[in-house]
């Protein structure tokens, strides 16, 4: 049975989160120089661990040994890290060995329940592990007062969401959700013409994602190569391999035998355990936008369209419906989300926007703005040929990175906070727990609490295994 939560804990409103991340953070370094360094420890130095690290600290772990062909010189220098870093965890030890080579002087653990022990040591951490183990290894940190850089999605279920959002309120701390493409300019922009009314009144907008992670059909599978064909979990025990700490891995999940189609990732993304397939992932990126946009906080009401759930494994093709109340200046409006083969009439219908593999369609009472992660345009293009957009208001963004950085060292605001990406997680969530609940869900968000389907609260949260805790 989930755990229940207590009853003390409510929803934080998007307008109380948007003052609070007004007004910055405390910086951590106030009392030395604002050049000096960031002490850091890294979670996860693997894939997104190891490019947080280059981001961060200006360090690869994965230099290139190869000459230059043209001039047969050797590859340049490592830099000067222009942060420190003093503690690295990782359950792969061949990820964790490649880290240490970088960063001899860290401290390294392969449990980071080992390295909040040694918390004196570090002034931030960032958070790189696969998602199921993303509250539990971000929440001490917030417990402690240190800020936090965490991946996306920022947590596993909806109930872990508001736990770390209302911690980080707590905390009162430099935290970023790591959402690159919200620091790009191109949302920025489209958020300026939304807002400043160029296509009117937006009532509805359309998610469109074309990534298929989950339970596939085999032409489905086929179609996508870089995902394996699975549905259902293997009889089969093998041994992992020795680098790996298989329990470790695991975490706060049901323990399970190792089987190489979960490991390593994307492979553990589709199932329930681990991930929650494309939704939570990709809607981390893609719901952003109209989350932002319309600034939206937690949906009166989600429906889930698509296959018979299936007890273990994320869909690959669904699609879900959200609707919004109107509140202030915002009209009521619904945000449609579509992946896979899922596709909405427009998108199949109209010409010009089929051509569009993935975006967001914003259907104003003025006309509509399709937009994917580099680019968008106003629709009908003859309807705006003369337009001209407002001056930019949202200031562009050095990198997500260096905001978290900026941050912790003068205590300037950061664009994907724990206040924003916290309420951006749980609608997320919501729509697999629609769809594993198999229709519509009526969601008391100050309660926390699905009103019409009682059996349905039970996706919102999950017990940890032995020796967890949150």
């Amino acid at each position: 049975m989930p755990r229940p939560l207590s009853s003390r804990r409510q929803f934080l409103t998007q307008s109380s989160l948007a003052a609070g991340a007004a007004f910055g953070f405390p910086a951590i370094v106030s009392s030395r120089s604002p050049n000096a360094k960031v002490n850091l420890a890294f979670i996860g130095v693997g894939g997104r661990g190891a490019a947080n690290i280059q981001a961060l600290v200006g360090t690869s772990l994965y230099p290139s040994k190869a000459k230059n062909a043209k001039t047969d010189s050797p590859p340049p220098a490592p830099q000067e890290p222009t942060e420190n870093v003093v503690a690295i965890c990782d359950v792969n030890g061949m990820n964790l060995d490649m880290a240490a080579s970088a960063f001899p002087k860290a401290k390294a653990y392969r449990d980071f329940r080992k390295l909040y022990e040694g918390s004196k040591d570090f002034d931030a951490v960032v958070v790189s592990t696969t998602e199921h183990t993303h509250a539990y290894a971000t929440l001490p940190a917030l417990l402690m007062g240190k800020p936090v850089y965490c991946e996306k999605p920022l947590t596993r279920d909806v109930a872990e969401a508001r736990l770390i959002t209302e911690a980080a309120a707590k905390a009162g701390v430099a935290t970023q959700m790591g959402t690159q493409i919200h620091g790009l300019p191109n949302y920025r922009r489209v958020v300026e013409l939304i807002q400043s009314g160029a296509i009117g009144k937006v009532t509805d907008a359309h998610v469109c994602v074309s990534r298929a992670w989950g339970l596939q059909t085999k032409e489905e599978a086929e179609a996508n190569k870089d995902i394996v064909f699975v549905t259902e979990r293997p009889r089969e025990e093998q041994t992992p391999p020795p680098y790996l700490d298989w329990d470790l891995w695991l975490g706060p999940a049901p323990y399970r035998p190792y089987n190489e189609i979960y490991f390593p990732g994307p492979k553990w993304y589709r199932w329930w355990d681990f991930g929650n397939g494309t939704m939570s992932d990709l809607g981390s990126h893609w719901n952003d936008l109209p989350f932002w946009a319309l600034n939206l906080d937690a949906p009166l009401s989600v429906e889930a369209f698509g296959p018979e759930p299936h007890s273990e494994i994320a869909p690959a093709s669904m699609s879900a419906t959200y609707e919004y109340a109107a509140r202030g200046p915002r009209a009521a409006c619904k945000v449609h989300w579509h992946q896979g083969s899922a596709k909405p009439e427009v998108w199949k219908n109209d010409p010009f926007i089929s051509k569009w593999n993935s975006g967001v369609l914003f259907i104003g009472d003025k006309g509509m703005l399709l937009s994917d992660y580099n680019k968008h345009v106003l629709l009908p293009e003859a309807d705006f040929k003369d337009f001209q957009p407002p001056a930019p208001f949202i200031p562009d963004s050095p990198g997500q990175h260096i905001e978290w950085l900026n941050a912790i060292k003068n205590g300037s605001p950061t664009a994907s906070p724990f206040s924003y990406a916290g309420p951006l997680s749980e609608a997320n969530h919501l729509g697999n727990v629609a769809f594993r609940s198999g229709g519509k869900i009526l969601w008391d968000a100050k309660a926390m609490k699905i009103t019409n389907n009682e059996a349905a609260n039970r996706f919102l949260s999950r017990t940890p295994r032995a020796g967890w805790k949150l």
